[in-house]
């Protein structure tokens, strides 16, 4: 029996937190037991915002020694670069045709970035959700795994899908989210009310998975808590609700077990154990990390094969679309 599909895409645009290890790739290695895994690095995404070249290259090979080094098996899943498989932008060309400007414009995603950045307007920024549809239909995925700022993007690729299934008799599966147990959302540690984001302009709002055990601890010394004494995991006190949130993805313990522990104690002694915590569980990964990063012959190789496999199974999706569409095949 098949294993049904999952894919998921992540763009080389910065160091990666813990927010998106804990909501995304720290889940990576356990699908990959159930599910067909495609992890993509979504470098076509990234030049949507101006990007550095040499850097753009260099973040291309870091997250991909992330993604093995949070244990993704290349032998296990199909790992790639968006970039070195042409279909992705054959298949949007395509489903930009039955994709409707007023759809693109409601796009949340694309307003917020419309409002912060009117000079760099660009049509990729309009479009790229399009973009992220033909990632998901070109693989005939089942699951993508996504969170509540990525909800629009799939529903657009639903949309999609069905729209070409009618038109044009069934094609595409009809995606849908995988809904994995949940993570406390993990938010900034400087202003508890909005997601941890590397697009803070404060660097001690974020820890980054490459972090190392200094930057760790004056990260965390320094995250907000509250003026109330009680140690509570309440939303009157959300900086502490975040930190136990985090405290409580990482090792594993239930809150109510964490709020037993610490009752009475100190702020400072808290958050003391919980850089502990944090450097403890990053650590395999890091020098995993910078033994991967070191090998860029090796990186290439799993680079250059993860695209020839992608590549296989995307022809054979973009091959029944250009024959329905009526294009003529040689």
């Amino acid at each position: 029996m098949n294993k049904k599909v999952v894919l998921s895409a992540v763009q080389p645009s910065g160091g990666l937190t813990i927010g998106n290890y804990l909501g995304a790739i720290k889940n990576f290695a356990k699908l990959q037991e159930d599910y067909d895994c495609i992890y993509a690095i979504a470098d076509l995404h990234s030049i949507t915002v101006p990007q550095i070249p040499k850097d753009l290259r260099r973040r291309s090979y870091e997250l991909l020694a992330v993604y093995m080094a949070c244990d993704v098996d290349p032998e296990k899943s199909t790992v790639f670069l968006q970039s070195h498989v042409h279909q992705h932008l054959e298949l949007s060309w395509v489903l930009s045709s039955i994709s409707y400007m007023g759809q693109l414009g409601r796009m949340t995603q694309y307003k917020d970035k419309a409002q912060k950045s009117e000079e760099n307007l660009n049509a990729a920024l309009f479009t790229y959700p399009v973009l992220m549809a033909a990632d998901i239909l070109l693989y005939q995925t089942d699951f993508v795994p996504v969170g509540e700022d990525q909800r629009q993007h799939l529903e657009l690729a639903r949309d999609l899908a069905i729209r070409f299934n009618s038109k044009y008799s069934d094609t595409f599966k009809v995606p849908e989210n995988l809904i994995q147990k949940a993570t406390g959302k993990i938010y900034s540690l400087k202003e508890p009310n909005i997601k941890m984001s590397k697009s803070s302009e404060d660097e001690n709002s974020y820890i980054l998975m490459l972090d190392d055990p200094k930057t760790i601890e004056r990260k965390i010394k320094r995250a907000v808590t509250d003026s109330e004494a009680n140690f509570c995991y309440s939303d009157k006190q959300p900086g502490l609700k975040n930190l136990i949130n985090i405290y409580s993805a990482f090792s594993k313990e239930p809150v109510e077990k964490i709020l037993q522990t610490y009752e009475g104690d100190s702020y400072g002694q808290f958050k003391l154990h919980l850089a502990e915590v944090i450097i403890e569980s990053l650590r395999p990964i890091q020098e995993k990390y910078n033994r991967l990063i070191e090998d860029k012959s090796y990186l290439e190789e799993v680079m250059e094969k993860g695209a020839s496999k992608a590549s296989y199974m995307a022809n054979k999706t973009l091959r029944k679309v250009y024959r329905k569409v009526g294009f003529v095949q040689i």
